[in-house]
């Protein structure tokens, strides 16, 4: 026999086999009984295929129960075949092949209630908790327990025996917990009630609530005895949140005043300005996402060292044209610098938007990272906090370990001598000027992932900078992050029960009080200067 006509044999006795299952899928006995009773239209009725489907091992039953749990169950008025009728693709369940174009004239619909629809959910759940996926289980399992019941409970015993992923059996074990609630048996209440103690999960507590009040004293207590256990967990969870947030906040205010403690601490100068150059890095955050739109997650890392050359180079170029010229006057570059960041706002607005500008978070700033039931942590500031940190040693390295560092230092503690020693002060101070504009850059960017970047968002920091720099000690840096961060916690457990308005001038009132005991703040600056 020739190779051709054994290729060709063995493809039909192939097609005889695929035709052969087909066939049998159709006319499986389970498939039959299902058919036959969706046919009645009766809830029962349906209710009986569904139990019938679900004990089954049909390859399509679950797709069945989900296509009739979403209303696109149909069968055909003349051959009672079931079919998925769907606006993208028509399939016939039996065989699992597509039907193509249909006239859903030839169809009716498989009617169904809301006490079969969960029913429903609780039987694809159970099928889904025998997915070889422990994510697809962990799922199905998570879904289940809003709809536990204690007729459920041999079944998730069963499951929570076999199971190996600690994640699926951990949320097996709390159904089993759930489902023995409602148990008939006191025991076995007060046991679950018991291992449910300090349990975070929102399902326990309205599970609970109703037993805090059962008419038995034992059950009562016990239930109010974990419910207690569990609004203790949660406040402290609640203040955990707090504080993070307060961290976050306090970084903010790090790194907004950080700059400003440099360029004060050293030159004298009260910058009014520093908001709007916090304003330019954000802009510069902005018109780089716009330069690289399909580069998202890049584009902000690009942003970073973009926005310290911008705010620097004004920085410098604001030092070199006008505050080179007012040492020695304070009012007069308090008030020079306050017209410099109305000139820089209206600049924004003309050439820009005077409203807001959308600056996107890249993926890996998006989203939280959830502890437990009731607390989660946002990705953009923890990543914020970080990064504070990261420019805090940064920083502190340059002016501890460099040149300029040194020249800065000797400038800060004593000008006169720093001068007679050779060091060129003017230029120490260009260059510090433009540092601490170029940390206010870098401030922008990282202000332009938690608030909306318009014209006025320097004028939200500026007040709050200087409150920390006041509070931490002119030119020292511990001094500015020790402070940052105080205020920002303080703020932040001050307004829940203060609000935003009150908690901020508590913290003013706290500062100025705090001014009259240390005047030159926590950590003040040393040197040999006359007056020190």
């Amino acid at each position: 026999m020739s190779a051709s006509k054994l290729i060709q044999l063995g493809a039909f006795f192939l097609g005889c086999l695929l035709l052969l299952s087909s066939v049998q899928a159709e006319t499986s006995p389970t498939w039959t009984q299902a058919t036959a009773l969706f046919k009645q239209a009766s809830f029962d009725k349906t209710r009986e295929a569904v139990d019938l489907l679900a004990t089954s091992h049909e390859p399509q039953a679950q797709q069945l129960l989900q296509a009739l749990l979403d209303g696109q169950l149909y069968q055909h008025k003349q051959t009672d075949a079931l079919a998925l009728l769907s606006d993208k693709d028509p399939l016939d369940l039996s065989t699992g092949q597509a039907l193509g174009t249909v006239n859903k004239d030839d169809y009716r619909k498989v009617p169904i209630n809301n006490t079969l629809r969960k029913y429903l959910r609780s039987k694809i759940g159970g099928l889904s908790l025998a997915n070889p996926d422990p994510k697809v289980r962990l799922a199905a399992t998570t879904g289940l327990l809003e709809t536990i019941t204690p007729e459920m409970l041999p079944q998730l015993q069963e499951l929570a025996s076999k199971e190996s992923d600690q994640a699926v059996k951990d949320a097996l074990q709390l159904g089993i917990h759930l489902a023995s609630l409602s148990a008939t048996d006191k025991p076995t209440q007060l046991a679950a009630i018991q291992a449910l103690d300090g349990n975070l999960n929102p399902l326990v507590r309205n599970k609970l609530n109703p037993l805090s009040t059962n008419a038995d004293p034992e059950i009562a207590k016990a239930a109010q005895a974990s419910l207690r256990s569990i609004e203790n967990k949660v406040s402290l969870n609640a203040s955990i949140e707090t504080l993070f947030f307060g961290l976050s906040l306090g970084s903010v205010l790090v790194l907004a005043a950080i700059g400003l403690a440099i360029t004060f601490g050293v030159m004298g100068v009260i910058n009014m300005a520093h908001g709007e150059l916090i304003m330019l890095g954000a802009y510069t955050t902005y018109f780089i996402q716009k330069l690289l739109p399909n580069y998202l997650d890049y584009s902000l890392i690009l942003a970073i060292p973009a926005a310290f050359m911008v705010s620097g180079l004004m920085g410098i170029l604001i030092e070199r044209t006008v505050i080179r010229h007012l040492y020695g006057r304070p009012l007069e570059t308090l008030l020079a610098t306050f017209g410099i960041s109305l000139i820089l706002q209206q600049l924004v607005r003309t050439l820009v938007s005077p409203q807001n500008v959308p600056v996107s978070n890249p993926s890996w700033m998006s989203g939280s990272l959830e502890i437990n039931s009731v607390l989660s942590i946002t990705y953009n500031r923890l990543y914020i906090i970080a990064f504070t940190l990261l420019v805090f040693a940064i920083l502190s390295y340059l002016l501890r370990k460099t040149k300029l560092g040194l020249q800065v230092r000797a400038v800060s503690q004593n000008r006169a001598m720093a001068r007679a020693m050779g060091v060129r002060s003017a230029r120490v101070d260009a260059l510090t000027f433009g540092l601490g504009s170029g940390i206010a850059g870098v401030a922008g960017v990282a202000l332009s992932q938690l608030t909306n970047v318009g014209p006025n968002l320097g004028q939200s920091y500026i007040i709050d900078s200087f409150m920390v720099v006041v509070f931490g000690g002119v030119g020292n840096l511990w001094g500015t992050l020790v402070a940052g961060l105080s205020l920002g916690v303080i703020n932040k457990f001050l307004e829940p029960w203060a609000g935003a308005v009150l908690a901020k001038i508590l913290v003013l009132v706290f500062i100025i009080l705090f001014i009259q005991k240390r005047p030159r703040g926590l950590f003040p600056q040393k040197g040999r200067a006359a007056g020190d």
